[in-house]
């Protein structure tokens, strides 16, 4: 190429890609209530942003938010991380008293009322007969009997003792690896990270038992956990969800269930495979 035709390629505009019937438009965008807001702030000055699933566990949310308002998880721990598996916070001694107003043992809130998803994938799956998402971005399954939300990759969980009954709220855990579905409707889910995934994803590994760190050191420690709606209101972060309700995102869960080639599709999809957008609106 002579170099005026270079220059005159490198001078040509760059096309945009066109675009595709998988995008959002502006009204997809949904505000997340501030109450549903909850920033986990790492000793390091990092954030983790939890979406609270306040309608699907209310009594568990309940306790969640009156642990942030307490100032319960302060000083508190990340405290194991398990390859593949999961990352889990809280009071790692498991003595620091809760505050007093908290149910100390909420019923077990595994199932949600019913399985009423705006968009739902084309095959069932291993632990469902079908399985979706609501219309305010949650993933969810059924057995055409209960209805649960499912423990996809970077939902938040409430680690509990062997009884149904015995997890409050305070000790939380996130899957960091594969899809940990088989905790579906054996624990209750009461959020997803919506902000700083990585940031739990990425902490060492333990290998002792159960991925519990054996030298406290190891531990990444907590400087507070606030709701949203308690930080005033300049200051606050606010967050959107990608609403399912629309051909659009039908689009999307079309794309991943059938990928263009060469990529090979089955036709199907797990819906833990579909990506659930939130963005930072301020």
């Amino acid at each position: 190429m002579t170099l005026p035709a270079l220059l005159l390629a490198l001078a040509a505009p760059v096309q945009a890609a066109a675009p595709s019937p998988a995008d959002p438009i502006e009204a997809d965008w949904r505000t997340i209530p501030d109450d549903e807001i909850m920033i986990i702030t790492l000793a390091d000055g990092r954030e983790v942003v939890v979406r609270l699933a306040a309608r699907f566990a209310p009594e568990h949310v309940a306790n969640i938010r009156k642990l942030a308002r307490a100032g319960w998880w302060d000083d508190a721990s990340v405290y194991r991380v398990q390859e593949n598996w999961v990352t889990q916070w809280g009071d790692a001694t498991e003595k620091k008293p809760l505050p007093a107003d908290i149910a100390r043992r909420p019923a077990a809130e595994f199932e949600i009322p019913a399985f009423t998803p705006a968009q739902r994938m084309t095959k069932s799956d291993a632990r469902s007969t079908a399985s979706g998402f609501s219309a305010d971005g949650w993933p969810m399954a059924t057995d055409g009997k209960a209805a649960w939300l499912t423990h996809c990759y970077g939902m938040v969980g409430v680690a509990r003792d062997s009884l149904p009954d015995t997890g409050t709220g305070a000790e939380l855990f996130t899957p960091i690896g594969q899809s940990a579905r088989r905790l579906d409707r054996n624990y209750t889910i009461v959020g997803r990270i919506i902000g700083g995934m990585g940031h739990m994803a990425s902490m060492p590994r333990s290998d002792a038992p159960m991925g519990v760190y054996a030298d406290p050191g190891e531990r990444t420690g907590i400087t507070s956990v606030r709701l949203a709606s308690d930080i005033p209101a300049a200051e606050r972060p606010r967050y959107e969800y990608r609403a399912t309700d629309n051909p659009r995102f039908a689009a999307l869960i079309k794309l991943r269930e059938n990928p263009a080639p060469p990529t090979i599709g089955t036709g199907g999809a797990d819906v833990c495979e579909i990506a659930l957008p939130t963005r930072r609106a301020g």
